[in-house]
Formats: structure tokens, sequence, C-alpha cells
């Protein structure tokens, strides 16, 4: 991973996707558009990997290093740092269900970084934050058209 100091430094997020057995169709479009995030400058990768969890609930992770035929994803396999411990692992694929898949993946934004360290300059620092699931937005969304509808039927 490129050298960065800590002053310098964007926020760091990670998620985890997983693919139920039987219902991943891998085709390339997810690391196309990984790579066009890192070549745009968005983001940096700091770490990936595959984790899976058989049917007895055994898991094996691989780092991207790992994998021999990376495709579009050679390039930011360059950059990554092992970042999370076998507890780390451990933790995140509790919440698997078993027989399933799961990439993992850390990364800085970097479009951040910039207003994150101006905000650390001026003395503040991060006390919250989060995410809310597209699923949310999606049901929030969905429910007031449902109250429109209703409004209008009235």
């Amino acid at each position: 991973m490129t050298q960065t100091s800590l002053d310098e430094l964007g926020p760091v997020d990670y998620l985890v996707v997983e693919f139920p057995a039987g219902e991943s169709n891998f085709t390339g479009e997810m690391a196309n558009e990984l790579v066009a995030l890192v070549d745009s400058g968005t983001i940096r990768v700091i770490d990936m990997l595959v984790v899976t969890k058989d049917a007895d609930g055994s898991v094996d992770a691989m780092e991207l290093s790992d994998i021999e035929n990376l495709g579009p994803l050679q390039q930011v396999e360059a950059e990554l740092a092992e970042f999370l411990a076998e507890e780390d692992v451990v933790n995140l694929a509790a919440s698997m269900d078993p027989g399933s898949t799961a990439g993992v993946l850390i990364w800085e934004n970097l479009w951040a970084a910039p207003f994150a360290s101006a905000a650390r300059r001026a003395g503040g620092q991060l006390i919250a934050d989060g995410r809310i699931p597209i699923q949310a937005i999606i049901a929030s969304i969905e429910a007031d058209d449902h109250d429109d509808d209703a409004i209008e039927g009235d």
C-alpha cells in the first residue's frame, strides 16, 4: 500500500457481501467497477478477502493474493495490506449462512481525505458515523408512495 501520513488518511470503511450457496453469478462486473473506483482516485483498496463457510460451519478465508487468476483485480492486489486478523474473519463469518461465500472489502475513501484532514487540523474528531442500508431507503420510498396513493384515494 502506498505510504500515507495519518494526517492525510481518509475515512476507512468495510463491507461484507454474502453470496448464498448456488446463487452467485460472477461475470466480472463487480471487479470492473472496483477497478474503476480505484483508477478514478475515489478509493484505495486496503484489504480484500474471500470467505467461504461450509455446510458444517467451517470457515476458510483467502486473501486476494492467494487467488491465481485475478483478471482486472491484478492491479488492485498490488496495493493490498493484510489488515484483518483471524479473529475478525471468525466474527464476520458468524453472520454468514452455511454454504455461502462472502467478499470482504476494506477501503480508504480518498475523495473524503482532504475534508477529513481539514477537520482534524481544526481540532475535530469523528464521534459517530454510519450507513443507511439501501433496503431501508427503498422501503421508505415505497412507504411514502403508498401513503401518497392513500391520500389521493380519499
